[in-house]
């Protein structure tokens, strides 16, 4: 969401009616947060506002016949401003998860464990070290990975030291 305002923010449009009347990006983040309702996201496949309330919002132009009726230049000022906004705002989240994706892409990276190979544990949650946490060792090990569950937690073979804790291990 903070990309998301960044963008929208950095974009500086600055929205006029005929009359003069000018709108700064702070009295259109509600277009913002209507445009991020509507757009479909990636991970569940459908729009916040479907998830939240099981409808997506519309708004009172989607339901006008245009061309029935005759429309005050203030509101159709106003509306071609809320679109543009609108559409500013949907290209701004658009551009957000692309660089949100390449960034988590580039600094991610699978491990590539397989059966047999040594790996250290983390301390973390071990409540059962002696000494002051802090003169602890933050990984024990090395042990070998007897089986791989999943893509990130792998089960290894522990020492007599550690054989009461749970041998599997993210």
């Amino acid at each position: 969401m903070e990309e998301i305002l960044r963008r929208f923010c950095a974009f500086g449009m600055e929205y006029k009616y005929h009359e003069g009347y000018t709108h700064d990006w702070v009295t259109l983040l509600p277009v913002v947060q209507l445009a991020y309702n509507k757009s479909q996201h990636s991970t569940t496949g459908k729009t916040p506002a479907m998830v939240e309330k099981g409808w997506n919002p519309l708004l009172p132009v989607d339901h006008l016949k245009k061309n029935l009726l005759i429309i005050h230049p203030t509101a159709k000022d106003f509306h071609e401003m809320w679109k543009r906004a609108c559409d500013t705002a949907a290209k701004c989240i658009a551009e957000a998860k692309e660089y949100n994706k390449q960034r988590w892409d580039k600094s991610h990276m699978e491990p590539d464990f397989k059966e047999g190979d040594q790996v250290l544990v983390s301390t973390l949650h071990f409540t059962n070290l002696k000494g002051p946490k802090k003169m602890r060792d933050s990984f024990v090990g090395p042990f070998t990975i007897i089986q791989l569950i999943g893509k990130n937690a792998v089960g290894v073979k522990l020492t007599d030291e550690f054989s009461r804790k749970h041998p599997v291990f993210p």
